[in-house]
């Protein structure tokens, strides 16, 4: 297409706020609208709807009153896309081999629009096993699987993750204790936690990362102690087989972590 054809077809209010979702992609800490008008060369007043718009439907928020910062909601549609189904479809072999061993359930959680989603599970091999719907949207705070998408992302995409989370559920925003337990999820490599919702279920969770070192899922276990399965592996060894596992499925999705023994 050439320039007469590319000026045949603009949708001057649709550049308009791809530009400023850009402009705000490469941005830490959030422009004023002023700033935002500098940066593209426009007035500022051109700016005041559109950021209205996209402040209303999720893409962008205000911090402190007078700054505008994207949100996570394009990463959540992307993950909605083909790179969900990709890593569906790579987990769902690692995961059935992980129940095998394991003789746990397993279940592959992402983070969407203000909620951990559960979008791959594979039922434990035998008789007993705790399963969880495949769409099931469940907490960030309170949950082994939102500990680990929270833990291993930057302090800025936490805050951000957090913020959607507490919107969407109305759930009350965490004290200082929450952040210092997320780092150490994140030196520790996993997390291990009661569950608050099951009654004698450890959840086990362990980072699926992206090229960037940031999580792009959570694979979980909510473990069970088996009393009367021949062989079954204890927690610890189950943490082993989990960790094992997610390092296969971050492989796959392009990291460069090392092989867990």
């Amino acid at each position: 297409m050439d320039d007469s054809e590319d000026e045949r077809y603009r949708a001057p209010a649709l550049d308009k706020g791809l530009d400023i979702l850009e402009l705000l992609a490469g941005v830490d800490g959030g422009l004023t609208q002023a700033e935002i008008a500098k940066k593209l060369d426009r007035s500022p007043n051109e700016f005041y709807r559109m950021l209205d718009r996209l402040v209303r439907r999720g893409y962008v928020t205000r911090l402190d009153g007078d700054r505008y910062s994207l949100t996570l909601k394009l990463f959540g549609l992307a993950q909605l896309h083909a790179p969900v189904r990709r890593l569906v479809s790579y987990a769902t072999p690692v995961m059935r081999e992980l129940a095998e061993t394991s003789q746990q359930a397993n279940q592959l959680v992402v983070f969407d629009r203000g909620s951990a989603v559960v979008i791959a599970q594979q039922e434990a091999p035998n008789y007993w096993g705790i399963s969880i719907r495949v769409g099931s949207h469940i907490s960030l705070f309170d949950t082994g699987s939102g500990h680990v998408l929270l833990a291993f992302r930057s302090q800025e995409e936490r805050q951000m993750m957090i913020s959607e989370h507490v919107r969407s559920t109305d759930k009350a925003a965490q004290p200082a204790e929450f952040f210092a337990r997320l780092d150490q999820v994140r030196d520790r490599g996993y997390e291990m936690m009661a569950s608050l919702q099951t009654a004698g279920v450890y959840n086990l969770s362990t980072p699926v990362l992206g090229p960037d070192g940031r999580a792009i899922a959570a694979l979980t276990i909510p473990y069970i102690t088996l009393v009367n399965a021949a062989n079954a592996p204890d927690i610890t060894l189950t943490i082993q087989l989990l960790q094992g596992a997610a390092t296969r499925l971050s492989r796959l999705a392009g990291s460069d972590v090392p092989q867990s023994s």
